[in-house]
């Protein structure tokens, strides 16, 4: 296993003069040929997306890495038992070794940049789960590397690939409901932050530098439990990644809203913090039968968490309002109802309502998903790598739904009650508020930095 100084002393390094004209981008795979990827980081969601791969014959996992040997060994004795995997704690020992045409980053959110950045910089199209950065500032660096090592990325924001979606947002773009007044997405749980607490025995199995590694950018901790094992509740390491979460199931909103109102590479220009920042449920968790026209009610028992809540608003350039106001237990919580002065369209996860009715009923709708729902997005990763067309949900689309995310939390941090933030969404940058522009980016321990 290598050592702790010498895989950060490698990872500072530049991209190996050994790697070949494929893994460069130079070439890449034909159009019959099979994609060869490997996982990084190995716990609930790359399980999943595992599962997904195994349906698609255009892709073939060629390993799999974690910084923890046991999770390692558990997908090597598990999923890739039989399957000619092979298995690392170092992902850049796992591509300067394996073929690789791409590497799936599925990691915590906090080691998701420094990651995806040292494998674009080794020649590897990325697959990046959402949120794809723990910062706005790390998240534009992650585009300008992915623009000069001229890499495929495709961010975990698979609803626009699911063609219902699409369809309806696209009846939005093109004035079925008229021009958008105003959308309404949820008021999702922010982060938490982590209170110290005596340390725990380490688990067993980890090297003697697997928790250096872990924390990767954050503020070295002694280890316990609640961090290792629930890392997405707290701001340090997530922007709240559960489930009704500014992160967790908020990328996706607004990821919707931004697919819906056609500003995939911009933002909002005005911030509204409407009230005070309260610790409450996600709901009301009213006893009552759903309406058939709620896409949300699949959801709706998923969403029981308790945390820092306010309802906030935002306005875009051409003066459409986003409400931010919905409960977990009402509405779209995983997408965002768009009011037209025609009518409005509630888009969800692969099921929408509409009023009028008849809206629906316009040409071309596609239907319901008849595979698993991350299948579309893995598979136009796939196509795109071979053709080195842009994804669907391109990184500088998932650069922008994440920033909605982070100015939810940091305008909710900064407090300012009743008083409109301007956000530059060209400079990235708030021309009003000095105290949000310091919470823009993070330090990161030396030996993390993203790669020059």
């Amino acid at each position: 296993m290598i050592s702790r100084r010498t895989f950060l002393k490698t990872a500072a390094a530049s991209a190996p003069l050994i790697l070949s004209a494929r893994v460069l981008g130079m070439e890449g795979p034909g159009p019959n040929e099979t994609v060869n990827v490997g996982l990084i980081g190995l716990g609930g969601r790359c399980q999943d997306i595992a599962g997904t791969c195994l349906h698609i014959p255009e892709i073939r996992i060629a390993a799999v890495c974690d910084c923890f040997q046991p999770r390692v060994d558990a997908c090597l004795n598990g999923a890739g038992k039989d399957r000619g995997w092979k298995g690392y704690t170092d992902f850049r020992e796992m591509i300067e070794k394996e073929k690789l045409d791409g590497v799936m980053v599925e990691t915590t959110t906090h080691a998701r940049a420094w990651v995806a950045c040292h494998a674009m910089a080794m020649g590897m199209d990325v697959y990046i789960e959402k949120p794809m950065c723990l910062t706005i500032a790390e998240g534009r660096e992650m585009v300008q590397r992915a623009r000069k090592y001229q890499r495929v990325t495709q961010i975990g924001t698979q609803q626009r690939t699911i063609a219902l979606n699409n369809w309806a947002s696209d009846l939005v773009k093109n004035g079925a409901i008229g021009t958008v007044t105003e959308v309404l997405a949820p008021n999702f749980v922010g982060p938490l932050r982590w209170e110290p607490k005596p340390a725990e025995p380490m688990p067993e199995g980890g090297s003697d530098n697997w928790w250096d590694l872990w924390t990767n950018q954050a503020e070295f901790r002694p280890y316990h439990s609640d961090l290792h094992r629930k890392w997405a509740h707290w701001w340090d390491y997530d922007g709240g990644g559960v489930s009704f979460g500014v992160t967790g199931w908020g990328t996706h909103s607004y990821d919707q809203v931004q697919r819906g109102l056609g500003t995939d590479e911009t933002g909002p220009t005005e911030i509204l913090l409407e009230e005070p920042v309260q610790t409450l449920p996600s709901g009301k968790f009213e006893e009552r039968q759903p309406a058939p026209e709620e896409t949300g009610a699949p959801y709706y028992s998923m969403a029981r968490f308790t945390g820092p809540r306010a309802r906030m608003r935002m306005k875009y350039a051409n003066g459409t309002v986003l409400n931010l106001s919905l409960d977990a237990d009402w509405g779209p919580g995983l997408g965002c109802i768009f009011v037209g002065e025609k009518g409005r369209i509630e888009i969800n996860r692969d099921k929408i309502s509409a009023d009028p009715r008849e809206l629906l009923d316009a040409p071309g709708n596609p239907g319901h998903l008849q595979v698993p729902e991350t299948q579309p997005h893995i598979e136009d990763w796939v196509r795109c790598i071979k053709t080195r067309e842009r994804c669907t949900a391109d990184i500088e689309y998932g650069q922008r739904s994440s920033s909605l995310c982070y100015l939810v939390n940091i305008a909710r941090d900064v407090g300012r009650v009743g008083e409109t933030l301007y956000w530059d969404p060209n400079a990235e940058r708030f021309t009003n508020c000095d105290e949000g522009n310091a919470m823009l980016s993070r330090p990161r321990r030396p030996g993390y930095e993203l790669p020059a």
